[in-house]
């Protein structure tokens, strides 16, 4: 067993006895085969860094030859640019000479020119000296011929000139104002005419009472009732006056409270109808009338804004538009004329070509405040405008309403054009009653009122108002004054008067030639 052992000892040693040395051998071998190849690989970069040194200096040497060739042809451009910019500096100073020369001629040819203005300066005003004195001597002897001084004289020349500039500025607005009114006149007619033509309208004035007919004269005492206490009641509640006479079956409501006069109304005839008269039953029939009187109102409203094609309105607005249909002036129904004003300015728009809407809707409104001044102090127009404002009516109805009776000066067409159709409709024959006492005191305000106006000698207002003539004193007032005269006076009565329509202003003035046959 151990000869086996030691014999595999002594191969595996002998193994890696040989190992060993065929690795030396082999380091061997492969040194030689480095050392070999350095060798080559020196020769070779030897070699290579030759070829690259040969390379280089015939690449130098190419170099340098174009460069000098580059160098060459640069000198030339710049030889050749450099003769170019001294033929242009050759011909830029001989064309500035040539200027320079031309400068030259024209300086001394201007000295020349200076020198003979100063001569014929002073030559001018040695003439203008003499002038001058030619002229004061002929002065002085004009004016000792004339016997006027220059001052005189030209004080004369122009109040000569100033009275004719004034004839002819008299003849001129004469013409002027006739040919302006005959075409105004003439246009005016026919919109006005064409818009009074396009609208019917009733004009029956309404009076303040009214009559409640009785099925018989019993009736009467009932409605008084025991010691008076039916009518005292009624009275009371309504605030009218009931007037009980010896008409035979009839009883008249009185009171300036349309409204109140239509409730009295009303609950009369409930009562009649009904048969039960006494107090309890009285404030129930009133209680009804005020409810159908309020249902009539709006109604009334709506049926207003429908005929005249007004849309948009606050729900209170046409409660007050209601409201008119019970209220009158002078006579005149005010919710008939609110319309009739809407429809005529509407025309009279549409004959214009402006905007017929905004007409008709100021025009329904322009008496709004006629509604509450029973109820609220100050005028209907200051009440009117309030109201517009208060439910957020535009800036050209609310002027309208201001301006419809010449409160404030009309600043639009919409205002000019509701003065005239309020104008009309309050005009229309029958339409309104006037009292003879405002009729006459109108008229005595209007004679006053021109009668006071220096130069004048007499004045009468003629055809109800509708015109005046002015006797003048022919020594005071001159003929071509006049024009300016009726002008003047015609635009005092429209600042200071309030009338209906237009008035015609007549300046008279007398000329007298008297003499003597002996």
């Amino acid at each position: 067993m151990m000869p086996i052992m030691y014999a595999i000892a002594a191969i595996a040693g002998a193994f890696v006895v040989s190992g060993i040395i065929f690795f030396l051998i082999g380091m061997a071998y492969r040194k030689k085969v480095s050392e070999k190849e350095i060798g080559s690989a020196e020769e070779e970069a030897k070699r290579i860094l030759n070829e690259a040194i040969k390379s280089a200096e015939s690449k130098k040497r190419e170099m340098l030859l174009e460069a000098k060739e580059e160098i060459h042809k640069s000198r030339a451009e710049n030889e050749k640019e450099l003769k170019e910019r001294r033929s242009d500096l050759q011909k830029q100073e001989r064309r500035f000479q040539q200027r320079e020369e031309a400068f030259d001629k024209k300086v001394d040819a201007h000295e020349k020119k200076e020198e003979e203005l100063a001569k014929k300066l002073a030559n001018v005003a040695a003439a203008q000296e003499e002038v001058n004195t030619i002229k004061r001597s002929q002065l002085e002897m004009l004016e000792k011929i004339s016997g006027l001084s220059k001052e005189d004289a030209k004080s004369q020349l122009l109040q000569s000139v100033e009275t004719e500039v004034r004839h002819e500025t008299a003849m001129k607005i004469k013409e002027i104002e006739s040919q302006m009114k005959e075409q105004s006149d003439q246009l005016a007619r026919e919109i006005i005419s064409t818009a009074i033509q396009r609208c019917a309208a009733d004009h029956a004035a309404e009076a303040t009472v009214s009559v409640v007919p009785l099925p018989n004269d019993e009736m009467k005492g009932r409605i008084i009732g025991r010691e008076g206490r039916n009518i005292r009641t009624l009275e009371t509640i309504t605030g009218v006056d009931l007037i009980i006479d010896d008409t035979p079956e009839a009883i008249t409501v009185s009171s300036f409270d349309p409204v109140r006069r239509e409730v009295a109304r009303l609950a009369l005839e409930k009562l009649i109808a009904d048969g039960r008269i006494h107090p309890t039953r009285i404030e129930d029939m009133v209680e009804k009338a005020r409810r159908e009187v309020d249902h009539t109102i709006k109604m009334e409203g709506e049926r207003a804004t429908f005929e005249t094609g007004i849309h948009g309105l606050h729900p209170e607005l046409v409660k007050l538009l209601g409201r008119q249909k019970y209220r009158t002036s002078y006579g005149q129904n005010v919710l008939n004329h609110s319309m009739e004003v809407a429809h005529i300015a509407g025309l009279l728009a549409s004959e214009l070509g402006v905007d017929v809407t905004l007409a008709k809707r100021a025009g329904l409104l322009h008496d709004l405040g006629k509604s509450v001044d029973h109820e609220m102090e100050g005028s209907h127009v200051q009440l009117g405008v309030e109201l517009a404002r208060k439910y957020k009516e535009s800036p050209a109805v609310i002027h309208a309403i201001e301006a419809h009776h010449g409160d404030v000066e009309a600043q639009t067409v919409i205002a000019c054009l509701v003065q005239a159709a309020d104008a009309i409709s309050a005009a229309r024959p029958g339409a309104r009653r006037e009292n003879v006492e405002s009729y006459i005191r109108r008229l005595e305000k209007l004679e006053e009122l021109t009668g006071t106006y220096p130069g004048v000698e007499k004045s009468f207002a003629i055809q109800a108002g509708r015109e005046v003539r002015i006797m003048v004193k022919p020594e005071e007032v001159t003929e071509d004054n006049m024009v300016l005269l009726a002008r003047e006076l015609a635009k005092k009565i429209e600042a200071e008067l309030e009338y209906p329509g237009q008035i015609k202003v007549n300046v008279i003035r007398e000329t007298k030639a008297v003499e003597y046959a002996k």
